[in-house]
């Protein structure tokens, strides 16, 4: 779940590396990464496509919004939901639940506990304090668990002692952007340094409307409100133990009010807070980690639901303020406007979950053999008050425990890796995540060959879901139909994937990471699907009657299931060329493609006797390009980017983008491009992509000041890049830094 042992007299090869990287270039080949073996290497020396994001480029290349430079990764697919939310997916399958890549801060999960969905904007971590995002490309199961699937995002800040000084930030942007952050950290003696940060982010997002459907007519959302932000602030505390071992406590808070996007619509995030109590001990050799978790609203809601129960009070007859109390307020039920019947639609999402979560590891090394070795809990505590989980009882209690391994050896030029995890989980059991690798230098690069297996485990979502008063009920327990027949409980999605790769210099001062994969998917988690069907009810979710969980109605249960296998297959090439020493050229490249047996009814996802694109949505481009140039001297930065994203359908739950066509050839239209989509009960805009081109430039003064200007998007071009979300327009930030070392220590 995270990276761990860190060698503290190696860190400040790390950090020294960083601060000589405003006046002397590091060559690509000689970053270091400490997220692909869980030590510190040399990134041509490991057996991982790795792309690492420094502080230097985020100060220098980005706007208030770090996820921005994801967009310039090789083998990313990068998604902009609006002026804030940002997100990324490695290697397909993307959707509005995405949970196949994990993202991990600091040693932390930063997932949500109940959904499984990124932090993203979430996160306790300022922009001043991030001393580098490390994005690991294909399964890294074996040493993070589950979730890192097909891929790992690993965020590291800053380490007090060795970032001391002040750094002030305000910045303004169109659609009413405005953002202040604050960082200061010093070393109050040899052995103890601390520091604080905070953030206040707010704006406007771009002006759309997602239509939500009632008997077919279109309504506007409810009450839209498109102003966001965002507060956090967290504090640190290092303690040097010994020469070589620090002892680290960390607070974080995040508060945020903004719009979501999620596979069942939009949805209004109200003072959604995030707090994170973490303590960990870091020595040469022992690795020792503690964390809790926990996450906390009272008053998002769904906006398509809460705008449906609107309409059908409307309907019904209540008065316009009558309806808009109930509209999503858990005591009152909506009314079916074809029946009048009551039914339970709250729209309300609360949350009051809580994780723990610990971890022990050792490594060694005897000469050219290093060992590492380490075991993890992991407790969800998932609590929601019967809002959108069978948490009728208290909160739902999952425990998993991961154990891990990982031996290498290394002689002449040659590498050999190899690694094991057994995880096991309350839910789904005991699992094996086998790695190997074989590398070989050649000159100054490094080839690979890999093999790596991941899983992808159903959210507490998938597994105790309760929405829209049973209408859906998760799927951890298995179901028996009236006919005796049973629907198995869910179990994880598995990938096994092998990979080539060359990375190395292959001029002096050409640099090029290039790979090829193929990969063995199966056992996706369905879309919703429904159980009753042919004449047949529910009788039993597990042991338990279904007459005996509130609402839930025998003849219609949806649920999740596993169904499914596909082949998927690509490259990423990535080349990077120094004109000068300041002057450096990017160009990355990335296809991606695969191979779905349509005639295997195994992959027919929602049951209907038919494999369409639908059933297994790739949601991920046949190819991507991007190409720019950076410039940094002491004084002067700026970086121009190209970015192009074949276009492409994608499908999530009821948000659909994709162009016209007939899905199953038999003659008849089934989705066209900007008109309401039936099947999805939303309106399709077509397809996601388009080409794109973002430009910043900045000014570093002698006395510390930095100006510096942003923009994304600049020929405004129109732009989706996520179902569900409005086009992305162009936007322009200015931001002024200033930072000062008054309060440093001058004798550390």
């Amino acid at each position: 779940m995270k990276k761990s042992v860190i060698l503290a007299s190696l860190l400040g090869v790390v950090f020294a590396s960083a601060q000589v990287a405003d006046t002397v270039r590091v060559r690509d080949i000689d970053e270091v990464t400490v997220s692909a073996s869980k030590k510190l290497q040399k990134v041509v020396d490991v057996p991982a496509t790795v792309n690492i994001i420094t502080a230097k480029d985020i100060q220098q290349f980005t706007s208030f919004n770090v996820g921005e430079l994801a967009a310039r990764q090789k083998g990313v697919d990068f998604v902009r939901a609006g002026v804030l939310g940002t997100g990324i997916n490695i290697r397909g399958f993307n959707s509005a639940f995405n949970s196949k890549n994990l993202q991990v801060t600091d040693d932390r999960i930063s997932t949500l506990i109940a959904t499984g969905l990124p932090f993203g904007t979430f996160s306790t971590v300022i922009k001043e304090d991030i001393e580098r995002v490390e994005i690991l490309l294909g399964p890294n199961g074996t040493l993070y668990g589950p979730n890192a699937h097909n891929g790992l995002v690993n965020t590291i800040s800053k380490n007090p002692f060795r970032s001391q000084g002040s750094t002030v930030a305000l910045g303004v942007g169109n659609q009413n952007v405005f953002t202040a952050r604050v960082r200061h950290a010093q070393a109050i003696n040899p052995k103890l340094a601390y520091k604080l940060a905070f953030e206040h982010t707010q704006g406007t997002e771009f002006e759309y409307t997602d239509s939500v459907y009632v008997a077919n007519k279109g309504y506007a959302e409810l009450d839209l409100d498109r102003d966001f932000n965002s507060t956090k602030f967290n504090t640190q505390l290092n303690y040097k133990v010994g020469s070589l071992s620090e002892l680290v406590a960390y607070y974080g808070h995040s508060n945020n009010n903004n719009i979501g996007v999620t596979s069942a619509g939009r949805n209004a995030i109200k003072d959604w807070n995030i707090d994170e109590l973490q303590l960990k001990f870091i020595h040469p050799r022992f690795f020792l980690n503690s964390y809790y978790q926990w996450s906390n609203t009272e008053d998002t809601y769904a906006m398509n639901q809460r705008t449906q129960n609107y309409v059908s009070f409307i309907n019904a007859g209540f008065s316009e303020a009558v309806a808009k109390e109930r509209s999503f307020n858990e005591q009152w039920f909506a009314l079916s406007p074809s029946t009048g019947i009551p039914l339970q639609r709250g729209s309300r999402f609360k949350d009051d979950s809580k994780r723990f979560v610990a971890e022990g590891q050792y490594n060694n090394s005897w000469g050219a053999f290093t060992m590492i070795g380490g075991v993890q809990f992991q407790r969800d505590m998932a609590f929601t008050k019967n809002t959108y989980m069978l948490d009728f009882d208290g909160p739902i209690n999952v425990n998993q425990v991961g154990v891990y391994g990982q031996a290498e050896y290394k002689m002449n030029g040659w590498g050999f890796l190899a690694a094991l995890r057994v995880d096991n989980h309350d839910y789904y059991g005991t699992n094996l995540l086998p790695k190997a690798a074989i590398t070989k230098k050649l000159g100054d690069g490094t080839f690979r060959l890999t093999y790596g297996k991941g899983m992808a485990v159903p959210s507490l979502l998938n597994l105790e879901g309760y929405l829209f008063g049973g209408l859906i009920l998760g799927n951890g327990l298995g179901f028996t139909l009236s006919d005796g027949s049973k629907i198995n409980k869910l179990d994880v999605e598995t990938i096994n994937s092998f990979e080539v790769g060359y990375k190395g210099d292959i001029a002096k001062k050409f640099y090029m990471d290039v790979n090829a994969y193929y990969n063995f998917s199966e056992n996706f988690i369905s879309p919703l699907t429904q159980l009753a069907t042919n004449g047949r009810t529910v009788t039993h979710r597990g042991d338990q009657a279904i007459s005996q969980i509130a609402g839930a109605n025998p003849g219609f249960v949806l649920t999740y299931s596993n169904f499914g296998k596909v082949d998927t297959y690509g490259v990423d090439l990535g080349f990077s060329y120094y004109f000068t020493d300041a002057l450096k050229g990017v160009m990355n490249y990335s296809y991606f493609g695969r191979k779905l047996d349509k005639n295997d009814l195994q992959n027919d996802g929602n049951k209907d006797g038919k494999v369409l694109d639908t059933d297994l949505p790739i949601n991920t481009p046949t190819n991507k390009l991007a190409i720019g140039l950076n410039y940094s001297t002491p004084t002067f930065f700026g970086a121009i980017y190209g970015r192009y994203v074949q276009k492409y359908d994608f499908f999530s739950g009821v948000s659909t983008s994709a162009k016209t066509q007939d899905l199953d050839g038999n003659g008849t239209i089934d989705i066209t491009e900007n008109a309401y989509y039936a099947a999805g009960r939303t309106w399709n805009y077509g397809q996601l992509g388009g080409f794109t081109v973002d430009m910043n430039a900045g000014y570093n003064f002698s006395n510390g000041m930095t100006l510096g200007a942003n923009v994304t998007n600049l020929f405004d071009v129109d732009i989706r890049e996520f179902a569900g979300s409005p086009f992305i327009k162009r936007l322009v930030s200015l931001e002024f830094k200033y930072q000062f070392d008054f309060f440093k220590n001058k004798n550390n």
